[in-house]
Protein backbone atom coordinates (compact mmCIF):
# COMPACT_ATOMS: atom_id res chain seq x y z
CA UNK A 1 0.00 0.00 0.00
CA UNK A 2 1.05 3.14 -1.00
CA UNK A 3 1.91 6.52 1.37
CA UNK A 4 -0.69 7.89 -0.82
CA UNK A 5 -3.35 5.57 -0.18
CA UNK A 6 -2.53 5.18 4.03
CA UNK A 7 -2.79 8.92 4.23
CA UNK A 8 -6.58 9.20 4.73
CA UNK A 9 -6.81 6.18 7.51
CA UNK A 10 -3.81 8.16 9.23
CA UNK A 11 -5.70 11.12 9.44
CA UNK A 12 -9.17 9.33 10.09
CA UNK A 13 -7.56 8.10 13.21
CA UNK A 14 -5.96 11.72 14.22
CA UNK A 15 -9.38 12.92 14.42
CA UNK A 16 -10.97 10.89 16.67
CA UNK A 17 -12.03 11.94 19.81
CA UNK A 18 -10.18 10.95 22.78
CA UNK A 19 -12.96 9.30 24.43
CA UNK A 20 -13.19 6.68 21.67
CA UNK A 21 -9.17 5.88 21.50
CA UNK A 22 -9.54 4.98 25.20
CA UNK A 23 -9.12 1.97 25.20
CA UNK A 24 -5.45 1.76 23.27
CA UNK A 25 -3.72 3.88 25.90
CA UNK A 26 -4.69 2.59 29.35
CA UNK A 27 -5.40 5.98 31.49
CA UNK A 28 -2.91 6.52 34.77
CA UNK A 29 -2.89 8.57 37.39
CA UNK A 30 -1.42 11.35 35.58
CA UNK A 31 -4.49 10.95 32.69
CA UNK A 32 -6.66 10.97 35.17
CA UNK A 33 -5.57 14.35 36.81
CA UNK A 34 -5.14 16.04 33.32
CA UNK A 35 -8.48 14.79 32.51
CA UNK A 36 -9.85 16.55 35.53
CA UNK A 37 -8.47 19.43 34.95
CA UNK A 38 -9.29 19.81 31.63
CA UNK A 39 -12.75 18.85 32.62
CA UNK A 40 -15.84 21.82 32.07
CA UNK A 41 -17.94 23.00 35.12
CA UNK A 42 -20.78 21.27 33.55
CA UNK A 43 -19.75 18.36 33.09
CA UNK A 44 -18.26 18.34 36.82
CA UNK A 45 -21.50 19.08 38.12
CA UNK A 46 -23.40 16.47 36.54
CA UNK A 47 -20.26 14.26 38.19
CA UNK A 48 -20.66 16.03 41.24
CA UNK A 49 -24.91 15.29 41.54
CA UNK A 50 -24.89 12.05 39.85
CA UNK A 51 -21.65 10.93 42.43
CA UNK A 52 -23.97 11.65 45.39
CA UNK A 53 -26.77 10.22 43.98
CA UNK A 54 -25.44 6.91 43.03
CA UNK A 55 -23.46 7.08 46.68
CA UNK A 56 -26.50 7.18 48.31
CA UNK A 57 -29.46 6.19 46.78
CA UNK A 58 -27.53 3.28 44.74
CA UNK A 59 -29.59 0.16 45.83
CA UNK A 60 -33.08 2.15 46.50
CA UNK A 61 -32.79 3.16 42.52
CA UNK A 62 -30.79 0.47 41.15
CA UNK A 63 -33.33 -0.44 38.25
CA UNK A 64 -33.03 3.47 37.09
CA UNK A 65 -29.46 4.12 37.46
CA UNK A 66 -28.41 0.30 35.99
CA UNK A 67 -30.76 1.49 32.95
CA UNK A 68 -28.64 4.78 33.00
CA UNK A 69 -25.03 2.81 33.24
CA UNK A 70 -26.28 0.53 29.98
CA UNK A 71 -27.87 2.82 28.32
CA UNK A 72 -24.43 4.85 28.15
CA UNK A 73 -22.50 1.33 27.27
CA UNK A 74 -24.52 1.29 24.12
CA UNK A 75 -24.03 4.83 23.10
CA UNK A 76 -20.62 4.70 23.51
CA UNK A 77 -20.39 1.01 21.60
CA UNK A 78 -22.63 2.64 18.90
CA UNK A 79 -20.67 5.97 18.53
CA UNK A 80 -17.51 3.62 18.54
CA UNK A 81 -19.33 1.19 15.36
CA UNK A 82 -20.84 4.67 13.75
CA UNK A 83 -17.08 6.13 13.62
CA UNK A 84 -15.79 3.02 12.53
CA UNK A 85 -18.19 2.68 9.54
CA UNK A 86 -19.35 6.04 8.53
CA UNK A 87 -16.81 8.73 10.24
CA UNK A 88 -17.68 11.42 12.91
CA UNK A 89 -21.31 11.82 10.83
CA UNK A 90 -22.51 8.79 11.96
CA UNK A 91 -21.55 9.03 15.54
CA UNK A 92 -24.68 10.56 16.90
CA UNK A 93 -27.23 8.49 15.30
CA UNK A 94 -25.29 4.93 16.33
CA UNK A 95 -24.94 6.42 19.80
CA UNK A 96 -28.65 6.99 19.89
CA UNK A 97 -29.73 3.87 18.07
CA UNK A 98 -27.09 2.11 20.37
CA UNK A 99 -28.67 3.84 23.93
CA UNK A 100 -31.92 2.45 23.30
CA UNK A 101 -31.06 -1.01 22.58
CA UNK A 102 -29.35 -1.19 25.06
CA UNK A 103 -32.13 0.44 27.76
CA UNK A 104 -34.80 -1.80 26.29
CA UNK A 105 -32.84 -5.32 26.38
CA UNK A 106 -31.91 -3.49 30.57
CA UNK A 107 -35.30 -3.36 31.92
CA UNK A 108 -36.63 -6.96 31.06
CA UNK A 109 -33.04 -8.32 31.97
CA UNK A 110 -32.03 -6.84 35.09
CA UNK A 111 -30.59 -9.40 37.11
CA UNK A 112 -27.89 -9.67 34.04
CA UNK A 113 -27.64 -6.49 33.40
CA UNK A 114 -26.48 -6.29 36.93
CA UNK A 115 -23.91 -8.94 36.39
CA UNK A 116 -22.31 -6.94 33.48
CA UNK A 117 -21.72 -3.82 35.07
CA UNK A 118 -20.46 -5.57 37.91
CA UNK A 119 -18.05 -7.22 35.53
CA UNK A 120 -17.14 -3.95 33.83
CA UNK A 121 -16.81 -2.29 37.24
CA UNK A 122 -14.43 -5.23 37.95
CA UNK A 123 -12.13 -4.93 34.86
CA UNK A 124 -11.63 -1.15 35.63
CA UNK A 125 -10.79 -1.81 39.65
CA UNK A 126 -8.35 -4.53 38.83
CA UNK A 127 -6.46 -2.68 36.03
CA UNK A 128 -6.48 0.28 38.36
CA UNK A 129 -4.88 -1.26 40.96
CA UNK A 130 -2.62 -2.61 38.44
CA UNK A 131 -1.39 0.39 37.70
CA UNK A 132 -0.93 1.61 40.80
CA UNK A 133 0.79 -1.31 42.33
CA UNK A 134 3.50 0.05 39.29
CA UNK A 135 3.26 -3.35 37.25
CA UNK A 136 3.47 -3.53 33.38
CA UNK A 137 0.89 -1.35 31.80
CA UNK A 138 0.33 -2.98 28.59
CA UNK A 139 -0.77 -6.17 31.00
CA UNK A 140 -3.30 -4.01 32.72
CA UNK A 141 -5.57 -6.36 31.03
CA UNK A 142 -4.70 -9.40 33.13
CA UNK A 143 -5.44 -7.18 36.37
CA UNK A 144 -8.83 -6.15 34.73
CA UNK A 145 -9.78 -9.95 33.61
CA UNK A 146 -9.65 -11.24 37.67
CA UNK A 147 -11.79 -8.52 38.64
CA UNK A 148 -14.27 -8.80 35.91
CA UNK A 149 -14.71 -12.53 36.90
CA UNK A 150 -14.71 -11.76 40.25
CA UNK A 151 -17.31 -9.12 40.49
CA UNK A 152 -19.35 -10.93 38.04
CA UNK A 153 -19.65 -14.04 39.64
CA UNK A 154 -20.26 -12.23 42.90
CA UNK A 155 -23.24 -10.71 40.79
CA UNK A 156 -25.09 -13.62 41.06
CA UNK A 157 -24.26 -15.23 44.54
CA UNK A 158 -25.24 -11.55 46.66
CA UNK A 159 -27.61 -9.66 44.61
CA UNK A 160 -28.31 -6.94 46.69
CA UNK A 161 -25.01 -6.37 48.30
CA UNK A 162 -23.17 -6.30 44.67
CA UNK A 163 -25.64 -3.43 43.53
CA UNK A 164 -24.11 -1.60 46.88
CA UNK A 165 -21.28 -2.24 46.26
CA UNK A 166 -20.74 -1.19 42.88
CA UNK A 167 -23.16 1.77 43.18
CA UNK A 168 -20.92 3.03 46.07
CA UNK A 169 -18.01 2.46 43.78
CA UNK A 170 -19.46 4.46 40.96
CA UNK A 171 -20.65 7.00 42.68
CA UNK A 172 -17.36 7.79 44.82
CA UNK A 173 -15.33 7.39 41.21
CA UNK A 174 -17.93 10.46 39.91
CA UNK A 175 -17.72 12.81 42.84
CA UNK A 176 -14.18 12.94 43.45
CA UNK A 177 -13.82 13.51 40.10
CA UNK A 178 -16.53 16.02 39.49
CA UNK A 179 -15.28 17.64 42.74
CA UNK A 180 -11.37 17.69 41.30
CA UNK A 181 -13.06 19.25 37.94
CA UNK A 182 -14.60 21.84 40.13
CA UNK A 183 -11.71 22.22 42.36
CA UNK A 184 -8.93 23.03 39.33
CA UNK A 185 -11.02 25.59 38.18
CA UNK A 186 -9.39 27.58 40.54
CA UNK A 187 -5.79 28.64 40.05
CA UNK A 188 -4.67 29.55 43.25
CA UNK A 189 -4.93 25.96 44.19
CA UNK A 190 -5.06 24.18 40.73
CA UNK A 191 -0.92 23.60 40.52
CA UNK A 192 -0.52 22.57 44.31
CA UNK A 193 -3.43 20.07 43.99
CA UNK A 194 -1.67 18.56 40.80
CA UNK A 195 1.94 18.33 42.76
CA UNK A 196 0.19 16.53 45.57
CA UNK A 197 -1.51 14.10 43.49
CA UNK A 198 1.07 13.66 41.47
CA UNK A 199 3.47 13.31 44.34
CA UNK A 200 1.74 10.81 46.10
CA UNK A 201 0.15 8.37 44.19
CA UNK A 202 -1.84 6.92 47.26
CA UNK A 203 -4.02 9.95 47.91
CA UNK A 204 -6.33 9.29 44.59
CA UNK A 205 -7.30 5.75 45.49
CA UNK A 206 -7.52 6.71 49.10
CA UNK A 207 -9.96 9.66 48.17
CA UNK A 208 -11.72 7.07 46.23
CA UNK A 209 -12.19 4.29 48.91
CA UNK A 210 -13.02 5.97 51.94
CA UNK A 211 -16.63 7.20 50.08
CA UNK A 212 -16.80 3.95 48.23
CA UNK A 213 -17.03 2.08 52.26
CA UNK A 214 -19.08 5.22 53.55
CA UNK A 215 -21.48 5.32 51.02
CA UNK A 216 -21.95 1.43 51.53
CA UNK A 217 -22.21 1.91 55.10
CA UNK A 218 -25.18 4.11 54.57
CA UNK A 219 -26.89 1.84 51.84
CA UNK A 220 -26.19 -1.03 54.12
CA UNK A 221 -28.09 1.11 57.03
CA UNK A 222 -30.93 2.31 55.17
CA UNK A 223 -31.57 0.39 52.59
CA UNK A 224 -30.07 -3.07 53.36
CA UNK A 225 -33.04 -4.51 55.61
CA UNK A 226 -35.69 -2.92 53.16
CA UNK A 227 -38.62 -5.43 51.38
CA UNK A 228 -36.98 -6.41 48.14
CA UNK A 229 -39.94 -4.59 46.23
CA UNK A 230 -39.83 -1.44 48.37
CA UNK A 231 -39.91 1.93 46.37
CA UNK A 232 -38.00 3.99 44.44
CA UNK A 233 -36.51 1.96 41.46
CA UNK A 234 -35.62 -1.35 43.31
CA UNK A 235 -38.16 -3.62 42.67
CA UNK A 236 -37.58 -7.64 43.01
CA UNK A 237 -34.43 -8.73 41.51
Amino acid sequence: MTPAATQPAVEAASSAPAWLNWIVHWPGQTDLITWCNKMGPGMATILLIGGIVYLIFGVYMYKALITVNMAVVGAYLGALLGYRTGGNGAMIPWALIGAFCFAALTWPMMKYAVAVMGGLYGFLLGAAIWRTGNLEARYAWAGGGMGLIGFGMLSFILFRGSIMMYTSLQGSVMLVFGLLGLIFKYQSVSQTLTTSLTGQPIVLPLAVFIPTVLGLIYQQTQFGAAAEGGGGGGGKK
